[in-house]
């Protein structure tokens, strides 16, 4: 971050290899809450009012539903765009850090899985697809659970629905190339030339959500909804396990206590301790954290424990070889 705030653009030696682009650092219902702005109090939320007074891109506290944009060059030079979750604020997102960022286009979609703010987006994929009225594109490979592929023909019928029925006029609506992957550590995938693994944790007792293993030249893991690991999915990610992580990205929901389908801070924390990873960036935050107020608790800790764990915000580039 710049010192008014602002998101500073990268270098062009930088736009060369790999990044990693936060669209979206938030929990299901965003920063700010919209509760805190359209209820007057004598003492208003800090974090929330500030988006009143500080425009979003100079804003850190300002926090769509998390997703991440993986700008992912080849060993050939070719740039390619792979997309976890199309949330709620997915459009708001593309307008914002795709035209910051020079992101042409989405080759692939992962969905974490299929929880409104993970999915709700999709029907604007649409909006970064080729136009084609009679819907003749190619589609674009998402790659999804069983079980959020179940769900999602429900939820969208008609981006699930391959064939029109007699007299049904064609509607342009977004072209897709739905692919279901296994949630198990043992069943990688390929997305765009780069490859994954699933990591399937607890999302709430009843209820199981993916994450992601990915990189040769660095180990990252992406899990933005978990309240309890697997141990074969601990054991994948552990430095005491298959090997230590170059990059952590982790759910932390709130400032204090414990929530039943999410980590909050005191746990991830100790999650963190746990895995050892060389690096984390913390990710789901709701109101309760000011950006500059807890990494500055965190620069802290850092230095006691030996990681480097920060906040990301909505924008952040992290350039990195994978």
């Amino acid at each position: 971050m710049m010192e008014d705030g602002s998101i500073p653009t990268e270098n062009g030696s930088d736009r060369e290899g790999s990044a990693l682009i936060f669209l979206g650092t938030g929990c299901s219902s965003a920063v700010p809450n919209a509760m805190c702005l359209i209820q007057k109090s004598d003492s208003p939320c800090h974090v929330c009012s500030q988006s009143l007074s500080i425009p979003p891109e100079r804003n850190p506290n300002y926090r769509g539903n998390t997703s991440l944009l993986i700008d992912y060059c080849s060993s050939d030079g070719k740039h390619k765009y792979i997309q976890i979750d199309v949330g709620k604020t997915f459009r708001e997102q593309v307008l914002r850090w795709f035209t910051l960022h020079n992101i042409p286009q989405v080759d692939s979609i992962i969905l974490t899985h299929e929880h409104a703010d993970a999915v709700l987006g999709l029907d604007d994929i649409r909006s970064v697809q080729p136009f084609s009225p009679t819907n003749d594109i190619d589609p674009t490979p998402i790659f999804v659970s069983q079980y959020a592929m179940d769900s999602l023909a429900v939820k969208f019928p008609y981006l699930v629905q391959k064939k029109l029925k007699e007299g049904q006029e064609v509607r342009r609506v977004a072209q897709l190339d739905w692919r279901v992957i296994e949630e198990d550590c043992e069943k990688p995938f390929v997305a765009s030339g780069l490859s994954f693994t699933p990591l399937p944790v607890m999302h709430g007792e009843d209820y199981v959500c993916l994450g992601f293993l990915f990189g040769e030249k660095s180990r990252v893991a992406y899990i933005s909804d978990v309240s309890r690991f697997l141990p074969s999915t601990e054991y994948v990610i552990s430095k005491s396990g298959a090997g230590q992580l170059d990059l952590l990205i982790l759910d932390t929901l709130y400032k204090t206590g414990s929530h039943n389908t999410h980590l909050c801070f005191p746990q991830t924390l100790e999650t963190i301790k746990r895995l050892r990873p060389k690096r984390a960036l913390l990710i789901g935050m709701t109101h309760e954290f000011d950006h500059h107020k807890d990494n500055e608790f965190l620069e802290e800790w850092s230095k006691r424990e030996g990681i480097s764990v920060k906040l990301a915000h909505d924008g952040l580039r992290v350039p990195i070889d994978l």
